[in-house]
């Protein structure tokens, strides 16, 4: 398949094995960050904080989606809706040391921030190194 068309193929053009959902777990408890740290430690953990009324973070998380093509096993993701949860995300911003952004993915390895990104450097590569 061509550059022309991956860019011009329509959603029912694409086969179903062609698509991986993303495994998301939703960040909604501010008790959460102690696993989600803890969690670091076995495996590579992702948040991904996204504003629902943003047109360019559902840009941005739409992108992530369809490029997504990662297993399970190998990392935990998180998605963080920021609206909802605002003070979960100005902890996580305090607990990892990291500039509250939106949209942002923050990817952790044994408790601690090993890469993040907002808007349009958001990319499912950089996660993959991570793995």
């Amino acid at each position: 398949m061509g550059l022309f068309d991956k860019v011009f193929k329509s959603q029912r053009d694409i086969s179903k094995d062609e698509i991986r959902e993303v495994p998301w777990h939703s960040l909604t408890d501010s008790q959460q960050l102690d696993k989600i740290e803890s969690e670091s430690k076995e495996k590579c953990v992702t948040i991904f904080k996204h504003s629902t009324r943003c047109g360019i973070s559902r840009m941005v998380l739409n992108n992530f989606e369809r490029n997504f093509d990662l297993h399970e096993e190998d990392h935990k993701m998180y998605f963080l809706d920021l609206l909802a949860n605002r003070e979960i995300s100005n902890q996580v911003a305090d607990r990892f040391d990291v500039r509250h952004e939106s949209p942002q993915l923050i990817i952790l390895r044994d408790g601690k921030v090993v890469h993040h990104a907002s808007h349009q450097s958001i990319d499912v590569e950089d996660l993959k190194k991570h793995l």
